[in-house]
C-alpha cells in the first residue's frame, strides 16, 4: 500500500510540474504584448476556469493528501539506535570535590 501511494505521489508530481508549465500567464494575450491596457485587469478575466485550471486544482488536492499521507505513515515505525544491545558507558571522575567556601578543591588521595 505504500509503494503504491509512493508511485502515485511521484506521478501527480510530475504531471503536475507538466500542466503547470502548459499554462499561460494572465497578460499573455497578443493585444499585451502591444502594450493594449484591455487585457491587464486587477483580478484577471472573470471567465470559466479552463480545463488546465481544473487539471492543476485536483493535482494539487491529490498531491496534498497523499503528502498527508506519506508523513503519517513514515513516522510509525520504531525508533531505531546504534547503540542498541551496547554495554552502558562508565561513569567518569574528576576527582574534585566542592570545598565549603564554594570553590573546587582537590580531594586527598588515599
Amino acid at each position: 500500500m505504500y509503494t503504491l501511494v509512493v508511485i502515485l505521489h511521484v506521478i501527480v508530481c510530475i504531471a503536475m510540474i507538466l500542466v503547470i508549465l502548459l499554462q499561460t500567464g494572465k497578460g499573455s494575450d497578443i493585444g499585451a504584448v502591444f502594450g493594449g491596457g484591455s487585457s491587464q485587469t486587477l483580478f484577471g478575466s472573470t471567465g470559466p476556469t479552463s480545463f488546465l485550471s481544473k487539471l492543476t486544482a485536483g493535482a494539487a488536492i491529490i498531491f496534498m493528501i497523499t503528502s498527508l499521507f506519506l508523513a503519517y505513515f513514515s513516522g510509525g515505525g520504531s525508533p531505531s539506535s546504534i547503540m542498541r544491545g551496547g554495554a552502558p558507558a562508565p561513569a567518569v571522575t574528576t576527582g574534585l570535590s566542592i570545598a565549603p567556601g564554594g570553590m573546587s578543591a582537590r580531594s586527598p588521595r588515599s
